[in-house]
């Protein structure tokens, strides 16, 4: 199995957030193959300027060790997230369904709106 794994599921995957369903960690921890897309990465340097996400300077060095993989957006994402029916106006959520369409991937996530895009989704 290939995931992919949405920002707030990242964090809770993380710093072992209870809250994280049992189905979601399990398959960020089981799956063959786990990607972080650069838009989660984003997303997160974006709320930490901010100061409404505290997450550790060294965030991308503890990826790896963990297996995860770094998806990075490509035109192919970006031209198909133009492409998607507006069910989410978020620009991350959208392209993180892009992303998934275009690569085949499942994506671990508690969004509501993105199973409306016919992606796979495990509830985080």
């Amino acid at each position: 199995m290939k995931v992919l794994v949405d920002t707030n599921a990242l964090i809770w995957f993380l710093v072992d957030d209870p809250d994280l369903s049992v189905p979601a960690r399990a398959a960020i921890r089981d799956s063959d193959e786990v990607f972080v897309s650069a838009v989660s990465l984003w997303e997160i340097a974006i709320k930490s300027a901010r100061g409404s996400l505290d997450v550790p300077d060294d965030l991308e060095a503890r990826l790896a060790p963990l297996g995860f993989l770094e998806l990075p957006v490509g035109w192919r994402h970006a031209r198909a997230c133009g492409t998607l029916a507006p069910h989410h106006g978020d620009p991350f959520d959208r392209m993180l369904v892009a992303q998934a369409l275009i690569e085949d991937l499942i994506i671990v996530t508690r969004d509501r709106d993105i199973p409306r895009y016919g992606v796979r989704v495990i509830q985080a």
